[in-house]
């Protein structure tokens, strides 16, 4: 589901920030919505991540019950599968549910180059 394209400035390290204000999931104790904004911030490699998929992507987790540290590790984990970037963090801020507010951050640094 997720697409990438070629990057257009390899030989270049440069940063891409993306906010994602609409993330929703299921918390898997009670069935209700939890909703966060996801920051994720890379320094592409070869390959960029498409937005549309991207945004199609996460959306996919509207249904899904899911705890605030495993989504986010996952999050992670596809983006880097498919995007092989050189470093990516992910950073997941849940609203506030029972007067707690969650920030999980997941970082990826790639092997020496």
């Amino acid at each position: 589901m997720l697409e990438t394209f070629a990057n257009p400035k390899p030989e270049r390290d440069y940063q891409i920030d993306l906010t994602c204000p609409e993330f929703t999931c299921l918390c898997p104790k009670t069935g209700q919505p939890d909703f966060a904004v996801f920051h994720i911030v890379y320094i592409p490699d070869q390959l960029c991540i498409e937005l549309k998929s991207l945004k199609n992507y996460l959306w996919s987790f509207r249904n899904e019950g899911a705890f605030h540290e495993a989504v986010t590790n996952r999050v992670l984990d596809e983006l880097v599968a498919v995007a092989r970037p050189r470093s990516m963090t992910v950073r997941a801020v849940f609203h506030v549910r029972g007067g707690i507010t969650t920030e999980i951050r997941a970082d990826y640094h790639q092997a020496d180059r």
